[in-house]
């Protein structure tokens, strides 16, 4: 776009090192699409009329547009995860005023260190096993929570340990805001807001998959949930490393109106990222595109702590570009294989890809990857050496 070719759309072959996942393989195909001269809502319009005609094509199925548009913080908020499956409800309630200054330790005091606390009511799910209640403890754990805090309605009281620490109005408060029923399994998170959200999202996404298998729980295979998140934060902060960074990629346009922030609070400071979501599934993602020299500049060297020299070097080419006037532009690339299972009906892009990886990365068809003999390595370049190993 910043040399002057106005738009394309290709489909590009991509290789990425990641968990093998049912939805992930190694090799897999994108349509990406890039455009100049453009804002988000021209890619919102094209990307909506190309999967009402995909899916009218396919499947025979109209598909209403526009598509819903939420926020990253309410679906973090309402679902737990930035590619909600809005299908089915049990949906997170927030309830941090309601337990501000709680008799319940855990509550209080998340609370008065700045966190929150949040529930849901998996609805008829009282009777969850011990090892059902142990996976979801597992992945409470797995976002650094110490266990998970549960209530189990049955026989017309709340069995749990720490109902005694509640007070009547908690009580009431948790009674009207989750519609709690004989039969329900209310599960709590208390942390750090992201945490939180997340902790829940994933037992959320667990309980429907339980609740499905009971039969209390029934999604129509053919039905489509399509909905963009945007408004994503432009930048993520690592404690660890006390620095910030890019949560989508470093060329990612702020919202104009938030450029102000990005040297006095850049915590408040919106990318123009989207994601493009249906039923669960990201289909695909993408942003507009930084094109002015100074904005670019802050965010690598002030924001994301690139030194001036490492700039130069790495980006000095597009830096420099960009005073001779690049165009305001952005795209988005789809999933073309995920694309093709949702179509097809199944949840594994293997089922559509001609000559899949196998767990371990290996094509059974070319026996690839193989040896390789000393003379390629020689006309490649590449000297392999051997690890040493620790004392």
């Amino acid at each position: 776009m910043v040399s002057g070719v106005e738009r394309y759309f290709q489909l590009a072959r991509c290789y990425r090192d990641e968990d093998l996942r049912a939805d992930r393989q190694p090799e897999f195909t994108q349509v990406d699409i890039e455009m100049s001269f453009i804002e988000r809502e021209d890619i919102y319009a094209l990307i909506e009329g190309l999967l009402k005609r995909v899916w009218k094509t396919a499947l025979n199925m109209d598909i209403p547009t526009p598509f819903k548009r939420i926020s990253f913080e309410e679906a973090l908020n309402r679902w737990g995860i930035d590619k909600p499956d809005t299908r089915f409800g049990m949906e997170l309630v927030d309830f941090t005023e309601d337990f501000r200054g709680s008799k319940f330790g855990v509550f209080g005091n998340c609370v008065a260190g700045g966190g929150v606390v949040k529930a849901m009511n998996a609805k008829g799910l009282a009777g969850a096993t011990q090892g059902q209640i142990e996976t979801m403890t597992e992945y409470a754990k797995s976002f650094g929570a110490k266990g998970l805090a549960f209530i189990k309605v049955e026989n017309g009281e709340w069995k749990s340990p720490i109902v005694k620490f509640f007070n009547e109005a908690e009580k009431a408060a948790l009674t009207e805001k989750l519609g709690i029923e004989q039969g329900d399994l209310i599960l709590f998170a208390a942390d750090q807001w992201l945490n939180a959200c997340e902790i829940l999202g994933k037992i959320r996404l667990y309980c429907a998959e339980v609740l499905k298998t009971q039969g209390k729980l029934v999604v129509d295979p053919t039905r489509f949930d399509f909905l963009w998140v945007i408004e994503f934060p432009l930048l993520g902060f690592d404690r660890e490393m006390n620095r910030w960074y890019s949560s989508h990629h470093p060329f990612t346009a702020p919202v104009a109106e938030d450029i102000p922030f990005l040297k006095t609070d850049p915590k408040k400071v919106r990318g123009q990222h989207y994601d493009i979501v249906v039923n669960g599934v990201e289909l695909g993602g993408g942003s507009i595109r930084i094109h002015q020299a100074d904005v670019q500049k802050t965010i690598f060297e002030e924001l994301l702590q690139i030194s001036p020299e490492e700039t130069q070097s790495r980006f000095g080419y597009m830096l420099e570009a960009f005073k001779y006037g690049a165009p305001p532009h952005g795209g988005i690339a789809l999933g073309f294989d995920r694309l093709c299972a949702i179509l097809c009906g199944t949840t594994s892009i293997r089922d559509v890809i001609a000559f899949p990886k196998t767990a371990k990365g290996t094509c059974m068809m070319t026996s690839s990857p193989s040896a390789v003999t000393s003379r390629q390595l020689r006309d490649l370049h590449i000297e392999v050496k051997a690890a040493k190993k620790e004392a």
